[in-house]
């Protein structure tokens, strides 16, 4: 979050609410965001509909595939909000990219819509997902984008589309605030993890109602705690990257970055927080990262599971600096992997197989490791 926008936000806000309207608006999108949302543990979309989160107000959600009325009784409620009638506080979710509805106007169509109103002739006309994300963001509380199609303008906005879909950023521009002053809040990823979005939405709430500070977001509105650290940071296989180590093909168990993985420079938690119920996430089950959080998705990071340029010079340099590491840490893993009276014997009695003794080499470097490490406290059974 820039220092300007911080400062805005030093003191409480004086209302508390009970309740908070939550609209889900979907563009160009495959649900995806929604089923990721759905299948969020900590907090679960329950426990936001109950209310059962401390200090969090209880979401009234308004979702097109959840509800459980329809027509114009579920649509009311939006046209209140579009009003600024709706006599409650409410956020506005977008899933999906916005689609240039101009474009689909032209031949008399739409690309997306929710609800209808009638035209002219009294003919039912669907209303434009991006004509209710543009009137309702001036009375909303917080506009959010959820997935990376709502954030940065995703596949559907991919080179040579025909919708000429962009962003909800794009859409509502970069002087856009929210009655609360905020710019449009981005949770990317195709789909998000789940726990990123609710997580998210109970910190905006907490804020809401004065009960903590405005959480820290980066420059593009991406909640800072999520996305500060690359892929590559948090993934279990980032030691074999250390140590030169890289997998050759799909299914090894080493770094991916030669076969594809753009996790060095892509800011994503899913290897740290897992898929769902911290289980699972790209790299964790053998899948190389192809950016699906970032803004240049997927146009930047084509052609899928091929080796990213860079990696020729990073990885070869990991090469050489890894072989020596590996081979040092190999070393000291052999003497580790012995008992004192193994030592004084000079055997290991294992049944398994046979153990190779250390040569002269390996114990003079091993004798000058143990003098580091026991250069400022005594050694276990010494007599000093």
């Amino acid at each position: 979050m820039t220092q300007d926008l911080a400062k805005q936000f030093q003191g409480p806000i004086s209302n508390v609410f009970d309740e908070v309207h939550a609209f889900w608006i979907a563009g160009g999108s495959c649900d995806g965001c929604s089923i990721a949302t759905v299948g969020a543990s900590s907090p679960s979309v329950e426990n936001l509909l109950n209310g059962t989160i401390p200090g969090a107000a209880k979401v009234i959600l308004h979702h097109p595939v959840l509800a459980v009325n329809a027509g114009e009784e579920f649509i009311k409620p939006f046209r209140l909000a579009a009003k600024g009638e709706l006599g409650a506080p409410f956020v506005v979710l977008c899933e999906g990219s916005i689609m240039d509805e101009s474009l689909a106007a032209e031949t008399g169509g739409y690309w997306s819509g929710l609800g209808a109103d009638e035209d002219e002739n009294g003919d039912p006309q669907p209303i434009p997902s991006s004509s209710w994300v543009t009137r309702m963001s001036e009375h909303a509380a917080a506009v959010i984008a959820v997935g990376t199609c709502a954030t940065w303008g995703g596949v559907p906005a991919a080179a040579n589309n025909p919708t000429n879909a962009a962003s909800v950023m794009d859409l509502l521009g970069e002087d856009y605030r929210s009655v609360l002053g905020l710019p449009v809040v981005n949770i990317p990823g195709c789909a998000p993890q789940g726990d990123n979005i609710t997580e998210t939405i109970v910190a905006v709430l907490m804020f809401l109602n004065g009960l903590t500070p405005l959480p820290e977001f980066d420059e593009l509105g991406r909640p800072s705690w999520l996305f500060d650290e690359t892929v590559h940071r948090g993934c279990t296989r980032a030691g074999f990257y250390e140590e030169g180590n890289f997998a050759d093909e799909h299914g090894d168990k080493e770094c991916l970055v030669e076969i594809g993985c753009w996790g060095p420079v892509v800011q994503c938690n899913i290897n740290k927080r897992g898929a769902i119920n911290n289980a699972g996430g790209c790299m964790n089950v053998g899948a190389p990262c192809i950016g699906c959080t970032m803004p240049g998705f997927p146009d930047s990071f084509a052609p899928f599971y091929k080796t990213a340029p860079g990696t020729m010079v990073s990885s070869n340099i990991s090469r050489v600096t890894g072989t020596v590491i590996r081979n040092l840490r190999e070393m000291t893993m052999t003497f580790h992997n012995r008992t004192d009276r193994w030592n004084k014997n000079g055997k290991v009695p294992s049944g398994w197989g046979h153990v190779k003794e250390p040569n002269l080499l390996k114990k003079v470097m091993h004798y000058t490791y143990e003098k580091m490490q026991f250069s400022d406290s005594p050694k276990p059974g010494s007599k000093k």
